[in-house]
């Protein structure tokens, strides 16, 4: 079952993924978590501005999530990424994964970040302690999808 599939400004709270997919049914709950870290290729980086065209992102998350469901028995899929002002430490992008048992549930919390990565219409600017910022190469946006 696909549980929200979210886009949101709040912070995220890691404890809401786990109620969202824990049941008594599933052996196996995967917690991914992904923080703003404080460097990048040596510069001291003290948040990210995310930036995101919000429906294809959730489009995309969604069609993510249901590929995920189609190819492994897994029990729920969460995905929530944050968007706007985020500081170093803080959690951008949440996904919990449950399941039966702990293989498949790893499997499709990998299988999530990285098509997220690769697929989903989210851009970052780094701003660095120096007062300096750059936009860092995100995803394309797929001008097919994005006409229809």
């Amino acid at each position: 079952m696909i549980g929200p599939i979210s886009i949101t400004e709040k912070p995220i709270q890691a404890d809401d993924l786990l109620a969202q997919v824990s049941a008594d049914e599933f052996g196996a709950v995967i917690l991914f978590l992904g923080t703003v870290r404080n460097e990048h290729q040596g510069r001291k980086v003290i948040s990210i501005d995310y930036d995101v065209h919000p429906e294809l992102a959730r489009q995309a998350l969604s069609d993510i999530a249901g590929e995920i469901e189609q190819s492994h028995p897994v029990g729920r899929v969460v995905i929530t990424h944050r968007v706007g002002h985020v500081k170093t430490g803080e959690i951008a992008i949440g996904i919990a994964v449950s399941g039966a048992h702990r293989d498949e549930a790893y499997r499709a919390s990998r299988q999530a970040i990285e098509e997220i990565k690769r697929r989903v219409p989210i851009w970052k600017k780094e701003n660095y302690e120096d007062g300096e910022s750059a936009w860092l190469k995100g995803t394309v946006l797929d001008r097919g999808a994005a006409e229809s």
